[in-house]
């Protein structure tokens, strides 16, 4: 691959915000992917120093956990004969979202008013909503509409940026269009991490945005996208984006670090945003001729389902991506989408 190839994953991660040092200088688009993949394989860890650097100890050293706060289950509850999942295809994103909420029960099945209310969409990447790397800025706006409208006491916004936080806040358009909508906007400086437990197999503590630590319900909004490592990034893979510390580190066993994170956050809901979906170079993405339109939303609770029925927008057979296997096993739901109560709309 020539050297003005989209940088590897892997070393773009390790530019993500450090809360408790210095943040490392971010890799340029004109890295060589061949040198950067080099690199990545010299310096990786073995598993159980992965495990060190996020919180874990040996047999002689375990770091306690027990004082640690642990994410609250943001899951709300199902009533009886409620839609399990809802697809919906048009030209307008916003009309998409609504649509799929409604289709669901509304929002007010899941955030009562009071509540503080965390949403997590795809802020990676200082790309424009044409280039497909970050959640498109009409679907978060909605998002946070339907949340303030349902009468959530506080709405935050935050993502843990792997370039720098600032310009993918600006450049994706996010940034403007939430606070338009009545959200604040928590960018992740070190002073917004607190250190919890995480009780994963992988992951033992870890640093993550305060909204999560404090909200009473998540709300993730993933994009769809090609993922050079995990093979997508979708709604499981967006939990990376809770974490600071040098995440390019998680790398070494990335279906099951995916797990871990999601296991520990269990949100509310999901609404995951094909509008435009990123088929190669993921997760940066930079080329329009890598872009495909699919005005789709999905949106549901069982984020193992609606990454199955995410990996075949992308052309992928669910049962081949590792970190949706591994949610299945985890508990976490089913790659059988179809076999959920599932609505289907049309333009």
């Amino acid at each position: 691959m020539s050297s003005n190839g989209p940088p590897d994953p892997c070393v773009q991660a390790a530019s993500a915000r450090v809360p408790k040092g210095s943040q490392p200088a971010a890799p340029t688009d004109s890295m060589d992917r061949r040198g950067a993949l080099r690199v990545g394989v010299t310096t990786a860890m073995a598993l159980g120093s992965v495990a060190l650097a996020f919180g874990l100890r040996d047999r002689g050293g375990h770091k306690k956990t027990s004082a640690l706060p642990t994410l609250k289950d943001h899951r709300a509850d199902k009533p009886a004969g409620a839609t399990d999942m809802a697809i919906v295809r048009g030209p307008d994103p916003a009309a998409n979202v609504r649509r799929a909420v409604e289709a669901l029960g509304g929002m007010g099945r899941f955030v009562r008013r009071g509540e503080r209310v965390v949403i997590k969409p795809n802020i990676g990447w200082n790309r424009t909503p044409e280039q497909a790397a970050n959640t498109n800025p009409d679907v978060v706006a909605e998002v946070v509409r339907l949340v303030v409208a349902a009468g959530a006491g506080k709405v935050w916004l935050t993502d843990a940026s792997v370039n720098t936080a600032e310009q993918c806040f600006a450049r994706s358009g996010i940034e403007q269009a939430a606070k338009a909508a009545g959200a604040t906007v928590i960018r992740p400086d070190a002073s917004a991490f607190r250190e919890v437990n995480v009780s994963g197999k992988l992951l033992r503590t870890g640093d993550v945005l305060f909204p999560f630590v404090e909200a009473d319900r998540v709300i993730n909004i993933p994009i769809v996208k090609q993922h050079g490592l995990s093979g997508a990034s979708m709604a499981l893979k967006n939990w990376y984006g809770v974490l600071g510390g040098q995440r390019v580190k998680l790398h070494q066993n990335i279906h099951l670090s995916i797990i871990d994170l999601a296991a520990m956050v269990k949100p509310t809901l999901t609404i995951m945003d094909a509008t435009r979906i990123l088929l190669a170079n993921g997760p940066t993405g930079g080329s329009l001729a890598d872009v495909k339109q699919m005005d789709t939303i999905a949106a549901g609770s069982d984020e193992v389902a609606l990454d199955a029925f995410g990996a075949t927008l992308l052309g992928l057979n669910p049962n081949d991506v590792g970190f949706i296997i591994e949610g299945m096993k985890a508990g976490l739901g089913t790659p059988q989408w179809q076999s959920l109560k599932t609505v289907e709309l049309g333009s």
